[in-house]
């Protein structure tokens, strides 16, 4: 059974086909990528998988169960976690206190236990806590855990973003444009940070503009262009397809030239 399954996935916004007809699946355990031009539909298709855009039709399953339209926290609690391309974390927060906020929905304790401060609690937060620094000293953070996250550098800042989405215990996990605006050195660290999840059984899909990073990490990439699905294959294949040199490689080596 394929982790996720997307079938015929259609958006429209009044008149403006985001998605149209859009199916595909990904494995347990692999990492998948996303690519596309701008406006080629990307993000809206992580919109309707996180339950932020409710699709026009088609649907969506996670591990057999339909996910279609449901709101976002459900779909949390179901197992699926994203990073968004622009930061989204609580600046004032420490680093530290950014990644517990996340694990919330796992703390079982009531609220008479949490106003009282009982031994439940307690036992709650110290692994709670502990917890946190895991998934921090998994990204590098460990270090950085009780300095405000608004003074961590731009990098450190995305390596927060994958920790708290780490932190709801995902089976899969989104990441919309991770290494946007990095220098190769970071780049590198999240292609690794990427790998090793892969190795403690997390199941990747990411929306990425940078091909090294496609073609380094993927398994099986899905290619859009307005909206609609022009490929799907391996990295070897998705290089030499026409129409995706056409309508997205070839614009990106004539960008860089």
């Amino acid at each position: 059974m394929y982790l996720l399954e997307v079938r015929g996935l259609t958006k429209h916004f009044g008149g403006v086909k985001a998605i149209e007809d859009v199916s595909f699946r990904v494995e347990g355990g692999s990492i998948a990528s996303i690519i596309g031009p701008n406006g080629a539909g990307k993000t809206t298709l992580f919109n309707c998988l996180t339950g932020i855009t409710k699709p026009t039709k088609g649907s969506l399953s996670l591990s057999g169960t339909d996910i279609t339209g449901l709101p976002s926290h459900e779909i949390v609690k179901l197992g699926i976690a994203r990073t968004f391309q622009n930061i989204r974390l609580f600046r004032e927060m420490t680093v530290l206190e950014n990644v517990l906020i996340s694990q919330h929905r796992k703390i079982n304790t009531g609220i008479f236990g949490t106003l009282l401060k009982d031994r439940a609690f307690l036992s709650e937060e110290r692994a709670a806590r502990e917890k946190a620094l895991e998934y921090l000293d998994f990204v590098g953070l460990c270090e950085a855990a009780h300095i405000p996250s608004l003074n961590l550098p731009y990098g450190g800042q995305k390596r927060l973003e994958i920790a708290r989405a780490v932190a709801t215990d995902p089976v899969l996990l989104l990441l919309d444009e991770p290494t946007a605006g990095m220098n190769s050195q970071e780049t590198g660290e999240i292609m690794e940070i990427i790998m090793r999840l892969q190795k403690l059984g997390k199941t990747v899909l990411l929306i990425e503009h940078d091909m090294k990073v496609v073609m380094g990490i993927s398994e099986n990439i899905v290619v859009l262009d307005h909206g609609v699905k022009i490929a799907e294959g391996v990295p070897g294949a998705i290089k030499r397809d026409q129409m995706v040199i056409e309508a997205y490689l070839g614009r990106q080596e004539h960008a860089q030239a």
